[in-house]
């Protein structure tokens, strides 16, 4: 679909699903490996693909024929998948009020967490800020009725079915769960974040 005279948003369903994510970070990834003429900058979502493009040099429906001969092929594209080992001092507010609401004492939940390993769904709403899951239906919590104003860097929050760690202060609904010293922005860096969509992550307890 077009958004303006200068980007089309590809997008793969209306609700986040584990298929509608692995589709569009797969997209992604085969756009930035061959981009359309034109192409100024790829940008995946959770579900969706934004495709910025200079108007003066392609239109909107040449950019949209590109992206749909891409798609003809884009589930056989794969590429390296890196992995990450992120500690995390499980010591957040809300840590025992996520638990209780699973029938499960903190330990419990904490082993349940970190079973297994998590892709990295999207990066963005703010600097350096990570979403990774998702996490299986028994382990999927809705936000908190009220936001904090400011959580800090480095906060590891949970909700929605998804593990998120905030990179710069910021508001948030999410229950926070634990912080971690893992440093996901860099603005001095190119890229500017360590983690990219399709990376799998496995949190882990720190020592």
């Amino acid at each position: 679909m077009p958004l303006g005279d200068s980007a089309l948003l590809v997008r793969f369903g209306n609700s986040l699903t584990d298929a509608a994510n692995g589709a569009a970070i797969g997209l992604a990834r085969l756009l930035d490996s061959d981009p359309p003429a034109g192409a100024l900058e790829i940008v995946p979502n959770l579900i969706s693909v934004l495709v910025r493009f200079d108007p003066l040099q392609t239109s909107a429906q040449t950019i949209a024929g590109e992206v749909r001969l891409r798609l003809l092929g884009h589930e056989s594209h794969r590429a390296e998948t890196r992995e990450w080992s992120i500690a995390v001092a499980f010591d957040g507010p809300d840590l025992s009020d996520v638990a209780t609401a699973f029938g499960m004492t903190a330990e419990a939940f904490i082993a349940a967490h970190n079973r297994g390993s998590l892709r990295v769904l999207a990066t963005g709403f703010a600097p350096g800020f990570v979403y990774c899951g998702l996490h299986p239906n028994e382990l999927t919590l809705p936000r908190r009725p009220t936001v904090r104003p400011s959580v800090p860097p480095g906060s590891v929050l949970f909700a929605a079915g998804q593990t998120a760690i905030t990179a710069t202060e910021m508001p948030t609904g999410w229950h926070i769960i634990g912080h971690t010293d893992f440093a996901n922005f860099d603005p001095t860096a190119s890229p500017p974040t360590r983690l990219e969509p399709g990376d799998q992550v496995r949190f882990m307890v720190a020592p």
